[in-house]
């Protein structure tokens, strides 16, 4: 009996570093709207040269483009529209959008398409961050919705209106 519980301890600490890789490689951000309820979430995966973004977002306008953006501040007080968050995340400077010169922030997403029951649900990869502690981490920032559509261009935030979603990224 001794020696199966020795056996299942030495299982238990061998299997510690893999799933402490596992956490460090994926992270989860739960949306709330301006009211403070939740509303979807994310799960984020780093690859071998980004992350991918899983989303999922309920009680949006349906039939409408809408801008997902990460921003700077791991905040997303609904009492202030948001607002807590900060500016988009932006570790280079560089101006907002796809389509701008001297963009886009590393916090740019391409906007994404809230279907007929009013649910965003998209899959995005980004090249422009990481999911780790260094200069291009976003562990501990948010993940916004805004109520309109990015125009790509308009800086700092591309036209897109309100903040109607916000996640921190844990």
């Amino acid at each position: 009996m001794s020696k199966i519980v020795a056996l299942a301890a030495a299982a238990v600490i061998l299997a510690a570093p893999a799933f402490a890789q596992q956490t460090k490689n994926t992270a989860e951000a739960n949306f709330v709207d301006r009211a403070g309820t939740e509303t979807g979430r994310a799960h984020l995966t780093a690859g071998p040269e980004g992350v991918l973004f899983e989303v999922e977002v309920s009680g949006l306008t349906p039939r409408k483009w809408v801008a997902l953006h990460i921003h700077e501040k791991g905040a997303c007080d609904p009492t202030g529209g948001h607002e807590s968050a900060g500016g988009h995340f932006n570790p280079d400077e560089r101006k907002h959008g796809f389509a701008s010169a001297d963009g886009p922030h590393a916090g740019d997403l391409p906007n994404q398409y809230v279907g007929d029951d009013g649910i965003l649900r998209a899959q995005i990869y980004s090249t422009m961050v990481r999911l780790d502690d260094a200069e291009r981490g976003i562990r501990g920032r948010a993940l916004i919705v805004h109520a309109g559509s990015d125009d790509y261009r308009t800086d700092p935030a591309g036209g897109a209106g309100d903040r109607i979603a916000c996640a921190v990224i844990k």
